[in-house]
């Protein structure tokens, strides 16, 4: 294979370029089976093009082409509601083609791309096994990139203890809250308070050194990105905690399963606002969308979640729960 290389643009959305979008969607699959071999994490071309089609979020994706095959791969995303500063990257280039700048030429790309748009933080994920080591380090350290944040990537084996679980769920201490948990369907009626819970999640949430200001969420934006993901044929669990006194949802707690691997579902996110702490929601939350996830999916084995290492309280919340930590990931920010 020559060294030269050429990196044009992808269009997702494009059903003529179907056959560059999935070689370059392979780029990242051949990188996670590098890190996890077959416990990486991946997205099918109908969920990335789910996530084109948001309206609040612009994508631009590349791809790197030597001798008529993709080797190198960038997902950029720009958020074009809130954080309207921030670009965040993900470059990734096949094993076998490191070593001739192609991971430099894609993050240029990237760069000129935020620039252009007047992003001023750019923001690259890099990810390892529990038994390896960061490889992107000196590759970010090189080009201004700071670590931000670090996160532990943790799964929970199912089917899993179900009495135990019921035994979280019916704790003593939260008798004025109510869990109500839906599979798929959220519920008209939760949509307003679900809306003031996501905008939360981007305060109250661990974001350590990382530059992310709060986000704009209404009702209208909750819908939208619920039947984005249903329309790639996700499968959603998701728990919401009810306090009783007021009415409002005071917590909630999410999974997705993709039709692509429904053997393991992703945790998104979970959050209690701050001031309904100290009453073991988060506990209760992930305890009952557990028990849900095994009753009405049950070709489930598995649930992985990833938490900042600083957000102490979660982490123990998912030991209690049976979480094991398999991975880490960094958050390196550069500021210009």
């Amino acid at each position: 294979m020559s060294d030269a290389f050429e990196i044009r643009p992808v269009d997702l959305l494009d059903v003529a370029q179907t056959d560059a979008a999935v070689r370059w969607n392979s780029v990242f699959d051949a990188v996670q089976q590098e890190l996890f071999g077959d416990q990486g994490s991946e997205w099918s071309l109908a969920e990335l093009r789910a996530l084109q089609r948001k309206p609040d979020t612009k994508r631009a994706c590349f791809a790197a082409w030597s001798d008529g095959q993709v080797v190198g791969a960038l997902h950029v995303m720009l958020p074009l509601r809130d954080n309207l500063h921030l670009a965040v990257f993900w470059p990734a280039v096949v094993p076998a083609a490191r070593g001739r700048g192609i991971g430099s030429a894609l993050l240029g790309t990237a760069e000129r791309v935020a620039t252009e748009h007047g992003r001023s933080v750019f923001l690259v994920e890099s990810e390892w096994a529990g038994d390896g080591t960061d490889l992107a380090e000196g590759f970010a350290t090189r080009r201004g990139y700071v670590v931000a944040q670090t996160m532990l990537r943790s799964e929970m084996a199912l089917p899993a203890d179900v009495s135990g679980l019921r035994a979280i769920l019916d704790s003593a201490g939260a008798e004025d809250y109510a869990i109500e948990s839906v599979v798929d369907d959220l519920p008209e009626q939760w949509l307003e308070d679900r809306a003031v819970l996501a905008q939360r999640m981007s305060t109250d949430a661990p974001t350590d050194d990382v530059d992310w200001k709060e986000e704009v969420w209404d009702a209208e934006r909750v819908r939208a990105g619920h039947q984005e993901m249903r329309s790639a044929g996700r499968r959603i669990i998701e728990s919401v905690a009810r306090d009783l006194p007021t009415g409002r949802l005071v917590g909630f707690t999410r999974v997705e399963v993709s039709p692509e691997s429904p053997d393991r579902a992703y945790q998104q996110d979970t959050l209690v606002l701050r001031e309904h702490r100290g009453h073991g929601l988060g506990a209760r939350l992930k305890a009952a969308n557990a028990l849900l996830l095994m009753e009405a999916l049950p070709t489930v084995r598995a649930i992985r979640t990833w938490n900042a290492d600083s957000n102490r309280h979660m982490l123990a919340v998912n030991r209690a729960l049976g979480y094991a930590v398999d991975g880490y990931s960094r958050e390196w920010q550069k500021q210009v």
